[in-house]
C-alpha cells in the first residue's frame, strides 16, 4: 500500500555530508491525509529534512513541519482553522535493527526497508503526532472548574445521596 504522502529516499545516496531536503504535500496529498487524520481538512503541509549518515546504515534526521489545518473544536463542535508547527528527531535504521529502548526521551526509530527511507510517510506521521487530540477553538470558552459547594450540590440531587440519607434514618 502506498501512503497518502509519499517521498521515496535512497539511503545509500546520502552524501557524507548529509542533505536538507524540502516536501511539500499537494492538493490531493493534502486532501488524502486530512481523511487519514480524521480531520475536516489540510490547507497545507511542509516539512524540511536535514539529514546526517550514521553508522551501519542509521540515517539521523532532522526536521521542521509546518501545516495549515481545520480542526472541530471538542467544546463548541465548531471547525476552526490552526497552525501546526514542530521540530522533531528520528533515526531511520534498516528494519531488523531497531533497539528495545523503552525510554520515552530516547530518539524514535524508524525502520526502512531495502534501503529505502519514505519522507514523505515519517512527516505524515510527526503531524499526526503534532496534531491536538483535543482541539480546543481560541474562540471557545473553556467550561468552569467545579468547587466543592457545586459537588455537594450534586451529590445531595443524586439518587445515591438520597438513598443514603434515607438508609441512615431507618
Amino acid at each position: 500500500m502506498v501512503p497518502e504522502l509519499s517521498r521515496p529516499f535512497t539511503a545509500a545516496s546520502l552524501p557524507e555530508e548529509g542533505q536538507t531536503l524540502h516536501l511539500e504535500a499537494s492538493p490531493q496529498e493534502c486532501m488524502a491525509l486530512a481523511a487519514r487524520m480524521r480531520i475536516p481538512q489540510i490547507y497545507s503541509f511542509v516539512c524540511d529534512f536535514r539529514l546526517e549518515p550514521g553508522s551501519d546504515g542509521v540515517v539521523l534526521a532532522e526536521g521542521e513541519l509546518l501545516a495549515r489545518v481545520q480542526q472541530i473544536c471538542v467544546v463548541t463542535l465548531e471547525a476552526f482553522d490552526s497552525e501546526v508547527r514542530e521540530s522533531f528527531r528520528v533515526e531511520f535504521v534498516p528494519a531488523g535493527s531497531e533497539k528495545n529502548d523503552p525510554d520515552p526521551f530516547s530518539i524514535d526509530e524508524i525502520p526502512y526497508e531495502q534501503g529505502v527511507i519514505d519522507l514523505g510517510e515519517a512527516a505524515a506521521e510527526q503531524l499526526a503526532l503534532a496534531l491536538d487530540p483535543y482541539p480546543h477553538a481560541p474562540f471557545a470558552p473553556l467550561p468552569e472548574e467545579a468547587d466543592d459547594d457545586d459537588e455537594n450540590r450534586r451529590s445531595a440531587a443524586s439518587p445515591f445521596a438520597v438513598l443514603a440519607r434515607w438508609q441512615r434514618s431507618h
